[in-house]
């Protein structure tokens, strides 16, 4: 259902318990008594406004079956991601090289055109060149190599996040997997990153769950859009020692005030790094955020989004770069609409003038493309 979430920062980002909705008469006491009510409600009759509020009493029961709404979308999400799981399973067996896919499972038809219309020639000759490979090579690579780090150097959201150093480690990451919360707990959905032993840390999973709620905000319930994350939690990496990439060591002198002796100390500091990730930002609660923490944060959803919603079920068309193709189209096509909006907003802005205006000549380097 990928649109119909909205990622925000909730206002406090602590796990309050959900208030029950206050009953009509509390909320006529709010409307009764809101001071942003506009000029064109105090223009209306005393009985005219009161059936206005009768309509805001029916838009916020509409507001919770819109929530009830939610929840069921969300438990029906659940049961498809058991009917895909085996799918996402095979692909990982696949890409790890713990099975080797059959013939038939090989086909695949391209529509490229200039692959379809290669010469006779081109083909032997490529041929030829796979057979000098293959005999230059002692054995095929196992499954498909640095499958998910060759998708993470492609998407820009999570080339920015990841580091050179990051790299070695995510060469043995193996699947990522999206797993949905339980029929009768809280919303929520997990990312489960899976690794192969390696030289970094001892963990087999890395997970960040995004908590979520479906449920209009009592004091404005007309600003409902749609479930809402409320908070995240990381997992603790079980770094081997020397190899915690999201610390980095310094060294700093020191002078005695006394003595005037220099010593040479060091510390650790925090560091760049895409397993930074699995350490998110927690806001104690009733704290207010400021805006770069507002942010952060609203990254954070953004990423934990666009793994469940884009990178976990197309993993394949990432790596290949379809998927890339893709979105950048998306995108031109949304600059296209704007840029068309602008042109006609300046046509009317400009409908009205009786004469054009002679314009003074400009320099070239001041002319507008």
């Amino acid at each position: 259902m990928e649109g119909d979430h909205r990622s925000r920062a909730a206002g406090g980002m602590d796990d309050q318990t959900v208030q029950t909705p206050q009953g009509p008469l509390g909320l006529q006491d709010r409307l009764d008594s809101s001071p942003h009510i506009p000029s064109t409600i105090e223009s209306l009759p005393k009985s005219v406004k009161r059936r206005v509020n009768t309509l805001k009493q029916l838009q916020v029961k509409s507001a919770h079956i819109e929530a009830q709404f939610y929840e069921e979308v969300h438990e029906l999400e659940r049961k498809y991601a058991a009917l895909y799981q085996p799918l996402f399973d095979k692909r990982r067996d696949v890409v790890s090289g713990a099975v080797e896919p059959t013939d038939e499972e090989c086909e695949w038809q391209s529509d490229r055109e200039d692959e379809e219309e290669l010469s006779e020639e081109l083909q032997k000759k490529a041929t030829m060149e796979e057979n000098k490979e293959a005999a230059s090579t002692e054995e095929d690579p196992k499954g498909i190599p640095e499958f998910w780090l060759t998708i993470f150097r492609s998407v820009d959201m999570l080339s920015d996040m990841m580091q050179e150093h990051d790299e070695p480690i995510l060469k043995h990451l193996q699947d990522i997997k999206v797993k949905f919360s339980e029929p009768g707990q809280p919303m929520s959905f997990t990312l489960v990153f899976h690794f192969e032993p390696n030289g970094y840390f001892n963990n087999s999973i890395l997970t960040k769950v995004y908590k979520m709620k479906s449920e209009p905000d009592p004091s404005d319930p007309f600003s409902f859009e749609g479930p809402e994350i409320v908070g995240c939690e990381g997992c603790d990496i079980d770094w081997i020692r020397g190899k915690d990439v999201t610390v980095k060591t310094i060294k700093k002198k020191q002078k005695h005030k006394g003595r005037g002796t220099v010593r040479t100390i060091t510390k650790q500091v925090p560091n760049d790094s895409f397993f930074n990730f699995f350490s998110p930002v927690k806001v104690p609660p009733g704290e207010e955020m400021d805006e770069d923490l507002e942010f952060n944060l609203a990254t954070d959803f953004e990423i934990g989004h666009f793994f469940r919603e884009r990178i976990v079920p197309r993993a394949v068309l990432y790596f290949t770069g379809e998927a890339l193709e893709d979105d950048e189209s998306f995108d031109e096509e949304e600059l296209e609409e704007a840029e068309e909006e602008d042109h006609e907003d300046d046509g009317d802005e400009d409908e009205g003038d009786d004469e054009p205006k002679k314009e003074e000549p400009q320099p070239a380097e001041c002319k507008q493309q």
